[in-house]
């Protein structure tokens, strides 16, 4: 996909600094961004930084003569593959459905004849303001795709949806619309419509007292991007997570939880499930008794140092695995280790009797980090080693590698 171009549009808003990261993100995937800027997109990022990031002149103004003989604006609106408006405001948008050009932006979009894309961002009211929601639907009708925003708090203080999607999301759904085959995350196929997958992630806390609780350092990044990654390959998908400070991702049900026995509780009642994804660090442990006042130390010659007695947590990866009655069909459990990592994992497979592993060494910046580097270990031992890669870039080949045993299983059903 080397070849493929878009122009992109940075309208008004505060979130058209993620316009950056998602320029960062087209070029790794080797597609490349010519930018226009509008006045208002330049109130949160300047021109300067668009273009040293798209190695491309940024355009800004409509009556530009330099620009309009080297680049008139029917030639820009037309020399991309896909036309893309991130952050797509309400009044951008209320322009292009209304066939309105008075400035570079709402001109380009009137005079192109390639598919569009916009990417909505504003406050939740007026997303859901009835003319903002009149506008979608005749841009919709004119074949514009229109992604829907992100549910979630916003910088006015508000909550609901408005938020941008993420770059990465966003990166996909253009992936998809330029792609000449199918692919993975675009509108269609999706490879596991249909399928209902149940994932958990983060850590569980073990209450010691009310203040206090046993828990680790896992971030709940890579169970939220595989959440993420199975629900735009169309999957039905729930997450049950424990505390973490992430977003969650469009397409997925949420159910919050704190303790091991509270996930435990809630993948139960999620069943039944296609698939189950066991990526949560959950606490082994946890306080036989949990006092209802904070502790406090002793003091005088008093030993500071209270008994700590523990009591084993529930095993969920091997609890829903060795279910005889709505056992999900394929079964796949994390193996976060600091030594003898494939090996381990070989062990904990065979031992939770669930389908595959993927064993990750975490002894370096793994938890609470952006990186990852796996080995997918199956019934028959080591079936791949995946070089170092952004915890998303895992989850997308995973959830790659989980449509392929769903389709091979399709097939096995249907030849006999």
């Amino acid at each position: 996909m080397s070849d493929k171009r878009i122009l992109l549009i940075i309208g008004g808003g505060i979130a058209a600094y993620k316009s950056l990261e998602l320029i960062r993100e087209l070029s790794r995937r080797g597609i490349a961004s010519r930018c226009i800027v509008t006045k208002g997109g330049q109130e949160f990022v300047t021109p300067l930084s668009v273009s040293a990031l798209s190695g491309e002149k940024v355009f800004t103004e409509l009556f530009d003569l330099d620009d309009e003989s080297e680049m008139g604006h029917i030639q820009l609106s037309r020399s991309a593959d896909l036309v893309v408006v991130c952050p797509a405001t309400a009044d951008l948008m209320a322009k292009a459905a209304n066939g309105l050009a008075n400035d570079l932006a709402s001109t380009a979009l009137l005079a192109t004849d390639k598919p569009v894309l916009m990417v909505p961002a504003m406050n939740v009211r007026m997303w859901e303001h009835a003319a903002t929601q009149r506008n979608v639907e005749t841009l919709r009708g004119d074949g514009v795709t229109v992604m829907d925003p992100d549910e979630g708090a916003m910088a006015c203080g508000e909550f609901g949806p408005g938020r941008l999607p993420e770059p990465i999301a966003i990166a996909d759904r253009i992936q998809a619309l330029l792609s000449d085959g199918p692919v993975l995350y675009g509108l269609e196929p999706k490879p596991l419509a249909g399928r209902h997958a149940l994932i958990t992630a983060g850590p569980t806390r073990e209450p010691l007292d009310p203040v206090r609780f046993l828990s680790n350092h896992s971030s709940g990044k890579q169970g939220y991007a595989i959440a993420g990654a199975l629900a735009r390959a169309g999957a039905r998908v729930t997450l049950v997570s424990g505390p973490v400070s992430l977003e969650t991702p469009a397409g997925v049900d949420l159910v919050p939880v704190e303790t091991a026995r509270e996930m435990l509780e809630a993948c139960q009642a999620a069943l039944p499930s296609d698939l189950f994804v066991s990526v949560a660090a959950v606490a082994d442990w946890r306080p036989s008794r949990a006092a209802a006042k904070k502790m406090k130390l002793k003091e005088g010659d008093g030993d500071p140092h209270p008994t700590l007695e523990l009591s084993e947590n529930p095993d969920i990866l091997a609890t829903l695995s060795r279910k005889k009655k709505n056992r999900p069909t394929l079964i796949i459990g994390f193996a976060a280790e600091t030594h003898e990592v494939e090996a381990l994992a070989i062990a904990k497979l065979k031992r939770k009797r669930c389908d595959w592993i993927v064993a990750n060494d975490v002894s370096g910046d793994v938890m609470g980090g952006t990186m990852n580097e796996v080995s997918l270990v199956t019934r028959d031992g080591v079936e791949d080693r995946w070089p170092r890669m952004t915890k998303e870039d895992v989850a997308t080949r995973l959830v790659e590698r989980i449509a392929r045993e769903f389709d091979d299983e399709a097939g096995q059903i249907a030849a006999e």
